[in-house]
């Protein structure tokens, strides 16, 4: 990926990440932590009839910038710059989702695997609040926890299988093969997820954002925020209450008036 026009000192400025900076296991998992606790996962874009743009100009405007969020594609292809600035070798790859699913997804998600000194690790700062806080290492029964949700990783003929234990049991979240991916897949895989009818980002507007203590999720008018094993649920009223809480839930400012085309009151 061509990264010399990302602004790294930009990018830090907004996650907080102290440098100086390293490619090391341990700066790779400070810089992980950061952004998926200051970057929310976000689709409110798409829903307002706006284009996904995977190009980094228009990933820095929106998400360093902008201080907004995205989804997977823009997570994680403005974090395999960062981490490339820093001197990380990154290799993108894709994913088949599983978690909510009955039957055999396409190739939707974006994951990273990241060089290091002892071995590659898989990173992925765009699968929302149940998925990795920290990166993950690409070995066979590896397993991190962080705070009370866990991740760990298994082999299953070619692939490779991240699950997550979320509430007490683990289950699949997705499974990914190490064939590279390249901008062009990432742009048809895109344009798939953010116009398709039946995509679940175009039919449900959706926020998250994770702390290594504390998750915070709103699905439509839903809103948990985990903490531990507990968990407090409430219900977003109107359409002026869901902008105050994307606000104050997730540091997302928009215009009063702003409507999205997802949920209904």
């Amino acid at each position: 990926m061509e990264t010399r026009a990302f602004d790294l000192d930009a990018y830090l400025a907004r996650t907080g990440a102290a440098p100086p900076l390293a490619p090391s296991a341990e700066v790779l998992a400070e810089l992980h932590r950061t952004h998926v606790a200051t970057i929310p996962f976000e689709n409110l874009d798409i829903l307002l009839g706006r284009p996904i743009r995977l190009d980094l100009e228009s990933l820095q405007a929106k998400m360093v910038a902008g201080r907004r969020g995205g989804y997977c594609f823009e997570q994680n292809t403005l974090f395999r710059a960062a981490l490339e600035r820093v001197g990380f070798g990154v290799t993108s790859l894709a994913a088949r989702v599983r978690a909510g699913a009955t039957s055999v997804r396409p190739r939707t998600h974006m994951v990273l695997l990241v060089d290091l000194p002892r071995g590659a690790a898989v990173a992925d700062v765009g699968f929302g609040a149940d998925g990795l806080v920290e990166p993950l290492p690409l070995v066979a029964g590896s397993e991190v926890w962080v705070g009370a949700i866990g991740h760990r990783l298994r082999r299953e003929g070619e692939s490779w299988v991240l699950e997550g234990n979320i509430a007490g049991e683990w289950s699949d979240l997705y499974a990914f093969t190490l064939e590279p991916q390249y901008p062009v897949d990432f742009e048809m895989a895109n344009h798939f997820t953010s116009t398709y009818p039946q995509s679940p980002f175009v039919n449900n507007l959706t926020a998250q954002r994770s702390w290594p203590e504390k998750r915070i999720i709103l699905r439509n008018r839903d809103l948990v925020v985990r903490e531990g094993r507990g968990a407090e649920a409430t219900t977003v009223r109107d359409p002026e209450h869901l902008l105050e809480v994307l606000d104050r839930c997730f540091g997302l400012s928009f215009p009063p008036g702003t409507r999205f085309a997802r949920p209904e009151f």
